[in-house]
C-alpha cells in the first residue's frame, strides 16, 4: 500500500463523498465556466488540503457537515490562488497540463479564479460558517502579503533568512495551517487543540515549502540537470540565502551580480547552483526542513496514538520524501 493510501485510509469514505459535494458547489449555467471547471476538476492533484481538513477534524471529533464546508472552502481558495499564480508568473503548464491562462488567456483565468473565491465565500455564508471563513480570509490576506514581499525582495535581492521564513509562512504555511485549524474548528475543538492543529499546519507548511525549494537543485528527468527555476525568477530561497551568508563579500557580490544580470542564462544559472552546493546550502536547507517536520510532529504529541494521528505523522514524512 502506498503512503498516500495509508494517509487516506482513516478518511476514505469522507474523501469519496467529498468529490461529488465539491463538484456540486461549482455547478453553473454558463457554458464557458462549466467547460473550464470540468477541465480543472479532471486534473485535480492529490487533494492534500481536503485530506488535512478531514484528518484534523477526525483527530478532534466526528466529521460533520461543517467539515465538508471547511474542506470545500479551502479547496476553492487553493484552486483560485493556483489559477491567479499562473497568470502572475506567466506559467503555461501545471502538473504536465496546460494552465487556464494558456488555454483561455489571462483575462478569463483571472475571472475564473475570482469565481472560485466567490463560490467559497458564498458556501461559507450560506452555511453560517463564519469562524471557518475568518480562518480562510486571514490565510488569503497572508498569502497576498507574502507574494508581494517576495516580488519586492526579488527586485532588491536583499532577502535574509528571517524574511525568507516570513514569506514562506505567509505564502504556503498559512494555507496548510488554515486546513488543520478549520478541520478542528468544524468539530468544535477546544482552544488548546486548535492551537496545536495550527502549529502542526504551520510547521508542516514550512517543511513542505523548503522541500519545494530544494527541488530546484535536483536533476530534472528531462534535461538531466537542476532546473534553477527560482534563480531564473530571481527568487532567493533558503539554500541560496545560506550559501550567500557562508561566503566572503567578493564571492557574494559576484553571485548576486549573476542573479541580477544573467539569471536567464543557463550556464550562469548552473554556476549559481554549483556555488550553493559547494557552500553547504543544500545540507543546511535539509536540516531546517527536518527540524520543522519534527516541530509539526511534536505539535500533535498531546493526542493519543491512533490511526488518524498516525496518518498525520505519515503525511509529515511523505512531505519530506515526495518527488514533486
Amino acid at each position: 500500500m502506498s503512503d498516500t493510501s495509508i494517509i487516506k485510509a482513516p478518511i476514505k469514505e469522507e474523501m469519496k463523498k467529498f468529490e461529488p459535494y465539491f463538484r456540486e458547489q461549482l455547478k453553473t449555467n454558463i457554458p464557458l465556466l462549466s467547460i473550464i471547471t470540468n477541465y480543472i476538476l479532471r486534473r485535480k492533484g492529490k487533494q492534500m488540503r481536503p485530506m488535512l481538513v478531514f484528518l484534523s477534524a477526525k483527530l478532534n471529533g466526528s466529521v460533520s457537515d461543517s467539515t465538508f464546508v471547511a474542506a470545500t472552502l479551502i479547496e476553492l481558495l487553493h484552486t483560485a490562488t493556483l489559477i491567479h499564480d499562473d497568470v502572475v508568473d506567466e506559467t503555461y503548464q501545471r502538473r504536465g497540463f496546460f494552465s487556464i491562462n494558456a488555454l483561455w488567456k489571462s483575462k478569463v483565468a483571472v475571472l475564473v479564479g475570482d469565481y472560485f473565491l466567490s463560490r467559497g465565500l458564498s458556501t461559507a455564508l450560506d452555511t453560517d460558517q463564519i469562524d471557518v471563513l475568518k480562518v480562510v480570509s486571514d490565510a488569503v490576506k497572508s498569502m497576498s502579503e507574502g507574494e508581494l514581499i517576495q516580488i519586492e525582495k526579488s527586485r532588491k535581492l536583499d532577502i535574509t533568512e528571517e524574511v525568507y521564513y516570513d514569506i514562506i509562512t505567509k505564502k504556503t504555511a498559512t494555507l496548510i495551517a488554515a486546513c488543520t485549524r478549520a478541520g478542528a474548528l468544524s468539530v468544535d475543538s477546544s482552544e488548546d487543540k486548535l492551537k496545536a492543529m495550527k502549529d502542526f499546519g504551520v510547521n508542516l507548511g514550512i517543511a513542505f515549502q523548503i522541500k519545494d525549494d530544494l527541488f530546484d537543485y535536483e536533476p530534472n528527468g528531462l534535461i538531466g540537470k537542476p532546473t534553477g527555476n527560482d534563480i531564473k525568477e530571481k527568487k532567493l530561497t533558503l539554500p541560496l540565502i545560506h550559501a550567500l551568508h557562508s561566503t566572503d563579500v567578493k564571492q557574494r557580490r559576484h553571485i548576486l551580480r549573476l542573479i541580477r544580470r544573467h539569471h536567464k542564462k543557463e550556464k550562469k544559472v548552473q554556476e549559481i547552483i554549483a556555488f550553493v552546493k559547494n557552500n553547504g546550502g543544500l545540507e543546511y536547507a535539509n536540516e531546517q526542513m527536518e527540524a520543522y517536520a519534527q516541530k509539526a510532529k511534536d505539535a500533535i504529541s498531546i493526542y493519543e496514538d491512533g490511526e488518524v494521528k498516525e496518518a498525520l505523522l505519515l503525511m509529515v514524512d511523505y512531505t519530506l520524501k515526495r518527488k514533486k
